[in-house]
């Protein structure tokens, strides 16, 4: 027990110190631009905390973090790497957002799955055109998925400024590129008044639990990941390794298309240009800072969601230019990434818990 303590006290410990040092590092730049550090941390760290506005606004972005994050951290674990997160979440909300204008008549109860299904499916078409291209063609799925993301960009916007374009905007002439309002039967329910919250959240948590569970507790999962920590050997095992590669980016692209489409009914009500805020990326650090575990990715998405609302308010609150809050947002991400080098590495781990718990630095031994 007390080694479980340990290890999650380490692990805390190791994050706080890394983001200590990024703010230090942003207070630099903060000073430069004749800004008092302490007043815009105020502004990014505290009053997100301690508002409505600020604890729902963090949980409404990260629930497409959260989806993304699950997705990107299957297809990581097979040893795949998909950066064509922000393709598959735009093809996703597109897919969405037709499903539920098409079937507009139907009942909430069934408008909603069908809405979330297209966006998997559609998710799911573009990464597993990836994942064929690995395992069949040996394309390497940097590469792909990055032209890819190219390619969906260029379809969505077509789709919404051509066939799905409002038609409210071809009437008065404006054109501006979204499709119509969705039907109120394929909506997110807002969770608190006022605020932009909804119960997708829900069914965010519900799919982390389902895939921890199924990578972690089914034959299915244990042959994903086998396939990701020792390819030769699964295959020796009678374990297909292409096709496991193929399923792994298909349920990746589809976890990210899901985002995409919980965006379009939970927050914005139609599908519109500059519907994702680059959460296809971010998600991928989400990832990562949840050591890839669907778990993890949850508390992971609420501290990333934090930390975007939280240099948005930064940003009105001590008014300086966006270039300087995100390289604040920057610095945040690259310190706490770069702490997984010494969670990860048993000889850093080793002499950073001999330095913590030996010297008695902290309250703990």
């Amino acid at each position: 027990m007390n080694k479980v303590i340990n290890k999650v006290l380490f692990n805390v410990t190791i994050l706080l110190f890394a983001f200590l040092v990024a703010l230090i590092l942003g207070s630099v730049i903060l000073l430069i631009a004749g800004v008092n550090p302490l007043f815009a941390y105020k502004a990014m760290i505290i009053n997100p905390i301690f508002s409505v506005y600020g604890l729902s606004e963090a949980v409404v972005r990260a629930i497409p973090l959260m989806l993304v994050g699950i997705g990107i951290s299957i297809a990581f674990r097979s040893k795949m790497i998909n950066i064509g997160a922000e393709g598959q979440l735009q093809l996703g909300a597109v897919a969405g957002g037709a499903m539920a204008l098409a079937f507009a008549g139907a009942p909430k109860i069934i408008l909603i799955p069908l809405t979330l299904l297209a966006g998997f499916m559609a998710g799911g078409l573009w990464g597993g055109i990836a994942g064929w291209l690995k395992a069949k063609l040996s394309v390497n799925e940097v590469l792909s998925t990055v032209m890819l993301n190219y390619i969906a960009f260029q379809i969505y916007l077509y789709l919404i400024r051509g066939p799905l374009i409002d038609p409210a905007e071809l009437a008065y002439g404006t054109g501006v590129p979204q499709t119509q309002r969705m039907p109120d039967s394929a909506l997110f329910d807002r969770l608190i008044l006022g605020q932009r919250i909804h119960s997708g959240i829900f069914v965010a948590i519900l799919i982390a639990i389902l895939v921890y569970y199924l990578l972690w507790k089914t034959s299915f999962g244990f042959r994903l990941r086998a396939v990701g920590e020792e390819p030769k050997a699964a295959k020796y095992a009678g374990i297909k390794v292409n096709k496991y590669l193929v399923l792994a980016m298909i349920l990746s692209g589809g976890l990210a298309g899901i985002a995409g489409s919980v965006e379009v009914i939970g927050v914005h009500h139609r599908v519109l240009e500059g519907l994702s805020a680059n959460y296809g990326f971010t998600g991928i650090v989400v990832a990562l800072f949840g050591s890839l575990h669907p778990i993890g990715v949850i508390p992971a998405s609420f501290f990333f969601g934090l930390l975007l609302i939280g240099a948005e308010m930064m940003q009105r609150a001590v008014d300086i230019p966006s270039a300087i809050v995100i390289s604040i947002q920057g610095l945040v991400i690259l310190s706490v990434v770069s702490s997984n080098i010494i969670l990860r590495n048993p000889a850093y781990r080793k002499k950073f818990e001999k330095l913590i718990f030996n010297k008695k630095l902290l309250f703990w031994r």
